[in-house]
């Protein structure tokens, strides 16, 4: 047997700040603007109210700001609730192939930097290292794992959290391997709860479970040796094709946060080929929901899959129908986070217009392609083929698109000169002698 957790922990132990390749640091702050931006941009959802009226009054000392909002709570639970906020409006990073990114690593790095205070170099280099473990893990199982219910953002997301805590903390191999174990038994999240509040639960878990077991791990709280790879460890347990070679391989030389996607849309990768064809087809022949007879998708098996939910009533239920995704696009144009509000999802032109389209699925399509038709009452008909949806690896979102996106999720929370500082403070983040700075930047400012 190969020892998985071995390697994986003495390659995290050894790895230096200089061994990181100047884009992979520079996709790193990429990846951080953007999720701090999901985050404050969901500050008031309703997911987030309720999980602070829940846990608010157990919350401990306040050492670490809440995204967004005035709060303070202690590590644990910061990691908790930021770790939801990230994720709630489906809008955060996506690997190509596996897990959401920072969902489950920024919450838990940006607590323990106002806890101990670290620099920005640290911060990006653990954020690295984390990202590494999380999607090699997830890869090493995937798609079987993801296709058995796991969700692998909530699964997997747990050990990028404790490596990259565990790096900051100086852990040594043994405890290193401990925290990846203590992660590894309490590594959840299931599928079943896509298009609930569950959904977001399972990042800011692993945002606070990672945090929990390298803190744990710390102070020599143990746990088996071979978490991920022992006959029934993590690997084996929740998956029947694990491939230990995709954890070890190339460690150092390959990086996977270089196939990063950042969402122009606020739900699925899935639909956002559907969605990028109905805008265009919209724009280029300004179609009026009105006039359009019905609305034809043919789509990866897998949307139908995902985002089958045909009548949604809420925001979050509307992020899983891509009957919803055509027809908001075509009413409205875009498709951000106002677009999947509960107050789009029941309006009477979308409702109109959800009802009007069928989708069906086509081997042939990968998720991120999509043939749509439009036909109109007069006849006329539009068709659109999208072979590569916008914010893929092949048509990727700039670092402007990155702080248009940025300032359009926060804009009413943050005032545009607050934004301005804290964007900065993400794309000079390495040169930060306190990485803390960032964390502060968020909370709105309430006074004269």
């Amino acid at each position: 047997m190969n020892d998985v957790t071995g390697i994986l922990a003495r390659y995290i132990i050894e790895s230096r700040p200089a061994d990181i390749p100047p884009a992979v640091r520079h996709e790193a702050t990429r990846a951080l603007l953007n999720g701090l931006g999901c985050a404050i941009g969901s500050a008031h959802h309703e997911t987030v109210e309720n999980a602070l009226a829940a846990i608010g009054e157990f919350a401990g000392p306040p050492q670490a700001a809440v995204f967004g909002r005035a709060e303070r709570l202690d590590i644990l639970h910061a990691a908790l609730i930021n770790g939801i906020s990230i994720h709630v409006l489906d809008y955060d990073d996506t690997h190509a192939r596996a897990v959401h990114p920072s969902a489950p690593l920024l919450p838990a790095l940006l607590a323990f930097a106002e806890w101990k205070k670290i620099s920005g170099t640290d911060l990006i280099h653990a954020y690295v290292l984390g990202v590494e473990t999380e999607c090699r893990i997830a890869l090493s199982v995937f798609p079987e794992h993801y296709d058995r219910g796991w969700h692998i953002t909530g699964t997997a997301g747990i050990f990028g959290a404790a490596a990259a805590i565990g790096k900051l903390l100086g852990l040594n191999e043994q405890q290193l391997r401990w925290a990846l174990g203590i992660a590894a038994t309490q590594s959840s999240g299931l599928r079943e709860m896509f298009g609930s509040m569950c959904k977001s639960l399972h990042p800011g878990r692993a945002a606070q479970g990672g945090l929990t077991a390298a803190l744990m791990a710390s102070k020599n709280f143990t746990s088996a040796n071979n978490a991920i790879e022992g006959e029934r460890g993590w690997a084996h347990v929740t998956s029947t094709r694990f491939d230990p070679d995709v954890i070890t391989g190339e460690l150092g030389t390959r990086f996977e946060l270089m196939s990063n996607m950042y969402k122009p849309y606020a739900c699925g990768l899935v639909v956002h080929a559907a969605i990028d064809g109905c805008i265009q087809l919209r724009n280029e022949n300004n179609l009026q929901p009105q006039d359009i007879a019905r609305v034809d998708l043919l789509v990866c098996p897998i949307v139908m899959e995902l985002t089958a939910i045909k009548e949604p009533q809420t925001g979050l239920q509307g992020k899983f129908s891509i009957f919803h995704a055509a027809a908001t696009a075509l009413v409205f144009g875009d498709a951000g986070e106002p677009q999947f509000s509960t107050n789009a999802v029941n309006d009477a032109r979308v409702v109109a217009l959800r009802r009007k389209v069928t989708v069906a699925p086509d081997a042939a399509l990968k998720k991120i392609q999509s043939r749509i038709t439009v036909t109109m009452n007069d006849g006329r008909t539009f068709s659109k083929y999208v072979e590569n949806a916008l914010g893929t690896l092949a048509r990727p979102m700039s670092d402007a698109d990155l702080e248009r996106k940025f300032r359009s999720l926060t804009g009413d929370v943050l005032t545009p000169a607050a934004a301005g500082k804290l964007i900065d403070l993400c794309w000079t983040a390495e040169t930060l002698a306190d990485a803390a700075d960032i964390a502060r930047a968020t909370v709105p400012h309430t006074g004269p």
